[in-house]
């Protein structure tokens, strides 16, 4: 065995001591509302993939993934771990299996990252995810009615928990992403958990005048200045009982964020030409898309603001970090549609990059949904951007494991005989491979 595999090993096993592997059933074009599905691969040796009701069933360590998919063959591909790595393998299906766009033949090493087509379903391989502990199979029962709100990533999945007991409380939550992540989808989110009978009052504070910053949040008295001809409450009375949302928080001036601090600690507001503080009762979410940490840094931001500010923290991912999700949003996003996906759409969907996040995905969706007029989203009804991405599978296998995979395999056998004995149908049956193909191999090889 080389001095490269036994690297590539041994920086495989330090991947995996960081989390498990998984797989994510993330997608099938033809019925795109099904909900999908994953996998933590830690304690499983082999996973079979094939035609069948829509499930996943464990025995000991081995598991079969069935799927309703016509051009999905009854034993159709397998994926094993052999030696801390995973492999697929096609088992003579009809329609092939296609793997980072290379057609599979008859086998390759799986990268993290790697999108597996099999039919009209998408899987994708992670190699090492953090693991919620949970049930090694999870999916969700039906689409989420935002899709925000449901993940299959495990280190979101905790952190949404985690905002679902916050949410329920009064401490102030900073919501931190790109542009497009959905961050004002989840303060509204957390106001609906919130209980809180008030209203939930979004602030914009780029689009804030810089003279009018304070009338605006903070209301005014009748007469304080010209043109007051009444008494206004502002936006922070405004959400009196309720949330109020700061979208953009480091836009807010140094001044206003110096009158915002007091609001913070004393929980009163003094209007403009107001002499008396009048007391309101609000739970505050913030947005920015750099950490509050990193605008402080900066001297843009009040670092007293910003420990008042930040009681609870939720980084939302870009889209293409979370790729696994995308079937669970198309879902959300088509509930009420009676849509199909043409497999080189779904394609592009998974393949491409995303920049505008869960906004641009939205948009997408939304116009292709209009344009389909035959129920077939295909290339044609998608942003060109996004179909200009190459979608077709290479025709030669350029994922094909050569001798140094094959030397793995080898070791591998050559384990699971020792452990069992010599007997070859238990060794077979201790690392999943069929007896027949176990037998080849031993003559393969020249095992003994």
């Amino acid at each position: 065995m080389s001095d490269r595999t036994l690297s590539a090993i041994s920086e495989t096993t330090d991947r995996r001591s960081q989390g498990a592997p998984h797989l994510f059933l993330v997608l099938d074009a033809a019925r795109p509302t099904e909900p999908p599905l994953r996998l933590r691969l830690d304690g499983i040796d082999s996973v079979e993939i094939g035609r069948g009701p829509r499930g996943c069933s464990l025995e000991r360590r081995h598991a079969q993934l069935r799927v309703d998919d016509a051009l999905v063959s009854s034993r159709h591909a397998r994926l094993t771990r052999v030696l801390h790595r995973w492999v697929i393998e096609d088992l003579g299906s009809k329609n092939g299996t296609v793997v980072d766009r290379a057609s599979l033949s008859p086998r390759a090493e799986l990268e993290d990252g790697s999108l597996i087509e099999i039919g009209q379903t998408f899987f994708r391989f992670r190699a090492a995810l953090p693991s919620t502990g949970g049930p090694p199979i999870a999916s969700p029962t039906a689409p989420p009615a935002t899709p925000l709100l449901a993940t299959l990533m495990p280190p979101l999945e905790r952190a949404l928990d985690d905002l679902a007991r916050v949410a329920r409380s009064s401490v102030s939550v900073v919501v931190d992403g790109e542009t497009g992540t959905g961050k004002e989808v989840m303060a509204r989110a957390i106001h609906a958990l919130s209980g809180r009978s008030g209203p939930f009052v979004g602030v914009n504070c780029g689009a804030l005048p810089a003279n009018l910053i304070e009338t605006e949040l903070f209301g005014y008295k009748k007469g304080a200045f010209s043109g007051a001809v009444e008494d206004r409450p502002g936006l922070v009375r405004a959400a009196h009982g309720g949330t109020l949302f700061l979208d953009e928080i480091g836009d807010l001036p140094r001044p206003a964020q110096a009158a915002f601090l007091r609001v913070l600690q004393e929980r009163e507001v003094l209007p403009v030409g107001g002499t008396r503080p009048t007391p309101v009762d609000i739970r505050l979410v913030a947005a920015t898309h750099q950490p509050l940490a990193a605008l402080v840094d900066a001297g843009g931001f009040r670092a007293d603001l910003a420990m008042r500010v930040a009681g609870h923290r939720l980084s939302l991912p870009p889209l293409r970090e979370r790729r696994e999700d995308l079937g669970l949003m198309i879902a959300a996003m088509w509930r009420d549609r009676a849509l199909k996906l043409a497999p080189k759409a779904a394609r592009a969907l998974l393949r491409y990059g995303w920049p505008g996040n869960v906004r641009e995905l939205e948009k997408a969706l939304g116009a292709a949904a209009v344009l389909a007029t035959d129920g077939v989203v295909g290339l044609a009804h998608l942003p060109q951007e996004i179909a200009a991405e190459p979608v077709g599978p290479t025709p030669e296998g350029a994922g094909t494991v050569g001798a140094e995979l094959e030397a793995l395999e080898r070791a591998r056998m050559v384990e699971a005989l020792s452990a069992e004995g010599g007997n070859q149908t238990r060794a077979a049956a201790r690392i999943g491979m069929p007896l027949r193909t176990f037998q080849k191999r031993v003559k393969r090889y020249g095992l003994t």
